[in-house]
């Protein structure tokens, strides 16, 4: 078997998505995505780039083709490159699935576990929204609930406005909802490190889960000052692209979860590798999800595979997003997330309807202080 052709597809749902389609001669096909959002037009050309590097070639070679897709420009390469990588990497790992007749997971060293503890998001303009939003979920049936520092209906960004209402908030749902229910929170980078130290110190009598991206990724000597200044876990490494730009939040322990993003850090040979370096540290696996279902199902496929996962991000259930033209066997029940064992990543794709989908490129909220000047998202 050989690969023929990759393709890329770029839609726009419910946020702007790159899916790639990786064809072989014996017409199995291959299905992976891009979790770069908002810069698909760089990641689309990316793929292009390594379109003939991959032609002619067998596809179940993923780990020499991972070699090749990321050492061969010589000059080191960041997140357009690995979002590039990580699209074409999962969508040979679903060949290698399809053609042996087995689930994905079990090439990843199989099951060890049955299912995946899942959060969803939440959120609101007051804190009592959010507390309604909050007990929303828990009815449908989640254990876990996400959400970040809200900001007015004009998009400035109140730093001390939103770590007040966020205290708030995590007190009345800890209150509200009891013990039983995991809150998680995504600081998103959006607060400066003296926010970010009174917020994290303030909640930790509320028993987060654990609080998110606390800081800038490009900041690491912040998270090092951090770690010291609160005692409440810490999750981070969304916006990283690799193993060798986790490994100081790995090694130096500056986080109790790491957050891989398959479709950004390189896809599924890359992921199961920071999985197995943060593995010597105690420190589990907390995957961004924040796209489309082949993101979800190989996440899923993950962490059924490796041994310390805590939990993943589930914006939308199965049958919620694209499902025109993806179908999955993923199964969500009363908070957990699990496959019903098809081949590969267990997804079927009508390349018809996703050939003519519509896309219209989206930048992502452009934010900004009472001053002008530019906040994060």
């Amino acid at each position: 078997m050989i690969i023929t052709d990759i393709k890329t597809f770029l839609l726009k749902e419910w946020r702007t998505m790159l899916f790639v389609v990786v064809e072989t001669d014996e017409g199995i096909i291959g299905v992976g995505e891009s979790g770069l959002t908002s810069r698909e037009y760089a990641v689309e050309g990316m793929v292009r780039d390594l379109n003939s590097l991959l032609i002619g070639q067998d596809p179940f070679r993923t780990e020499h083709h991972w070699q090749v897709m990321w050492r061969s420009g010589f000059h080191p390469s960041g997140q357009v490159l690995s979002s590039a990588i990580a699209a074409i990497d999962i969508a040979l790992w679903d060949i290698k699935g399809k053609k042996l007749g087995v689930p994905l997971y079990e090439l990843l060293g199989g099951k060890t576990r049955e299912k995946v503890l899942t959060y969803c998001h939440i959120g609101g303009q007051s804190v009592e929204e959010t507390l309604e939003a909050a007990r929303q979920k828990v009815r449908e049936g989640w254990r876990a609930l996400r959400w970040e520092p809200s900001y007015r209906e004009d998009m400035v960004m109140r730093g001390r406005e939103a770590v007040d209402k966020a205290i708030a908030e995590f007190e009345l749902l800890r209150r509200e909802l009891g013990p039983e229910i995991e809150l998680l929170f995504d600081i998103h980078t959006k607060l400066t490190p003296p926010e970010t130290v009174r917020f994290c110190r303030s909640v930790e009598g509320c028993r987060p889960f654990f609080l998110e991206d606390a800081l800038r990724s490009e900041y690491l000597e912040g998270y090092r000052r951090l770690r010291k200044q609160t005692i409440a876990p810490l999750a981070a490494g969304e916006q990283l692209a690799s193993k060798w730009m986790m490994r100081p939040l790995i090694e130096e322990d500056l986080v109790d979860y790491i957050r891989v993003d398959v479709c950004i850090a390189g896809g599924l040979t890359e992921a199961k590798k920071i999985a197995a370096l943060a593995e010597t540290h105690m420190i589990d696996l907390a995957v961004h999800n924040p796209i489309g279902p082949v993101s979800t199902a190989a996440c899923l496929h993950l962490n059924l595979s490796c041994p310390n996962v805590g939990i993943q991000e589930l914006p939308k259930r199965p049958g919620e997003a694209l499902d025109d033209l993806f179908a999955t066997d993923q199964v969500w029940e009363e908070g957990f997330l699990r496959c019903l064992d098809k081949p590969g990543l267990g997804i079927e794709i009508d390349i018809q309807a996703l050939s003519h989908y519509d896309f219209r490129h989206e930048h992502l909220p452009i934010l900004r202080r009472e001053d002008g000047s530019f906040t994060n998202w």
